[in-house]
């Protein structure tokens, strides 16, 4: 066995893992390259014709996106997904196609028929197997990861030399993107009991999230100073999995407030009156597709539902689709400076509609920026944490004068205490781990806690090893 890192080796962008069984191989993921990595060429430059199949953790854009140049250089074989990652993936490609090749409707139309084709959707927990062409099966099932709808980790059993048949193989898991414990919307990730070779993200393997309960109360004082003061708060969300916990706070938040009934809440203010606005025609859809989903949300966003509430589609929350809407909700926010919650992609501010409301609100010291994601190297949502005087929006120059903030409890993303916690809770092995999809910092930092617990197991930190490495 062989695995090959073809993306996320040194940050975390570019998502793309292929392990080779003997003479063919199997691809999970195929992420964009963002920020700092962006200028990357799209074209993939590893040879294909071995691959047998995809392999898709869930449907972020640096997971995916780089599959219109897979499908360009010639795959077509089998694409294997959980069925609410099958349902997301069309859409994300859709956007991610008209961001950036500027393709019409139709064109995208096509490319996406041509996806859902190849498509295969596996429930999460049911066990599949791909022949290969030398006969040997392997085995694969998705696990609930709990980072956003239909995202998983994948369970492969590999055949043993002489052997064919899983399940007595050697078991491998590719851990994509897992998401933090004890957050209301989405499962906890559980890990499995056994496992020989783990590929793990470390995203924030150096770093500490905030609490959920901790997350709820900063966001409550940030909106009792924009009601009382005026100002918009800007939240600059990825369409899937932020957007939608955010609806779900700020839906919380306005009940405990009408209701009176916590005392983090400040109902003396207006939260009744409090516009909330969904800016984003893939974030509505993709919200649309959590409520049709809702069969895997965490037990606490059940029981609202089951109450009568509707955490994703209150009263108060208000959708922008067409263009002129958006220009002429950013006028209205400048002229007015009233109060109100905007949602917008993208979440690292590289390009969509929280573009305009940045560059027309920021030098307005009402506003309130607020980041609840990572912010990879050379976007502008990691410059603007540095607190900047002024930025570079549409090649001009903008002043700085806004509030910027970060709340880390909405990443979602687990941090090095959840990493660890996952790997800690695996009962026989791993016998190798091999961590990706993260800065150099934070793979070394996560190394470190790991060999704590892991004390026979060998690490290693893909951000500084050489590749193609023989681990099997």
């Amino acid at each position: 066995m062989n695995i090959i890192h073809h993306g996320a080796r040194t940050g975390v962008t570019g998502s793309c893992h292929e392990i080779r069984i003997g003479n063919y191989g199997l691809l999970i993921d195929c992420g964009l390259f963002q920020g700092e990595e962006g200028g990357r060429l799209l074209d993939i430059d590893f040879p294909i014709e071995h691959i047998r199949a995809l392999l898709l953790t869930h449907c972020h854009i640096d997971h995916v996106g780089r599959l219109p140049w897979l499908l360009a250089a010639g795959f077509r074989g089998p694409i294997y997904a959980t069925e609410a990652t099958a349902a997301l993936l069309p859409l994300m490609l859709e956007d991610g196609l008209k961001i950036h090749l500027g393709l019409n409707k139709v064109q995208c139309s096509r490319f996406t028929q041509l996806v859902q084709q190849l498509l295969k959707p596996i429930p999460f927990d049911c066990r599949v197997e791909l022949v290969l062409p030398s006969s040997e099966l392997v085995s694969i099932c998705f696990r609930p990861a709990g980072h956003i709808l239909g995202s998983a980790y994948i369970e492969l059993v590999l055949p043993e030399d002489g052997m064919v048949n899983p399940p007595c193989g050697r078991k491998v898991v590719f851990s994509g993107d897992l998401g933090p414990s004890d957050t209301p919307l989405h499962v906890d990730p559980q890990p499995p009991e056994q496992v020989d070779t783990l590929v793990i993200e470390s995203t924030y393997g150096n770093k500490q999230h905030q609490s959920v309960c901790l997350r709820e109360r900063h966001l409550s004082s940030l909106v009792d100073r924009s009601l009382k003061d005026g100002g918009a708060i800007l939240i600059p969300a990825f369409s899937v999995g932020r957007t939608q916990e955010l609806l779900f706070d700020i839906e919380s938040l306005i009940a405990k407030a009408m209701t009176g009934i916590s005392k983090q809440v400040d109902s003396t203010v207006k939260w009744h009156q409090l516009p909330v606005i969904l800016d984003s025609p893939l974030a509505m859809e993709v919200t649309q597709q959590y409520v049709t989903f809702q069969r895997l949300w965490a037990k606490e966003a059940k029981q609202r539902v089951i109450s009568g509430r509707h955490p994703l589609s209150f009263e108060q929350c208000v959708t922008i689709n067409q263009h002129s809407d958006h220009i002429a909700l950013v006028n209205r926010l400048k002229a007015t400076g009233e109060p109100a919650i905007v949602v917008a992609a993208s979440g690292m501010c590289a390009g969509g509609r929280i573009m305009n409301y940045l560059e027309a609100l920021l030098p307005e010291s009402q506003t309130d920026v607020v980041m609840v994601g990572y912010q990879a190297r050379g976007t502008l949502g990691r410059q603007l944490l540095e607190q900047p005087k002024s930025v570079d929006i549409n090649n001009r120059q903008v002043d700085v004068n806004a509030a910027i903030h970060s709340l880390s409890g909405y990443s979602a993303h687990a941090d090095q205490d959840d990493l660890v916690q996952f790997v800690a809770n695996i009962k026989h092995g791993p016998s190798q781990i091999r961590i990706v999809h993260g800065d150099v910092a934070a793979q070394e930092a996560l190394a470190q806690q790991l060999a704590v617990i892991k004390p026979d197991c060998e690490i290693i930190v893909t951000a500084t090893e050489t590749q193609d490495l023989l681990v099997g």
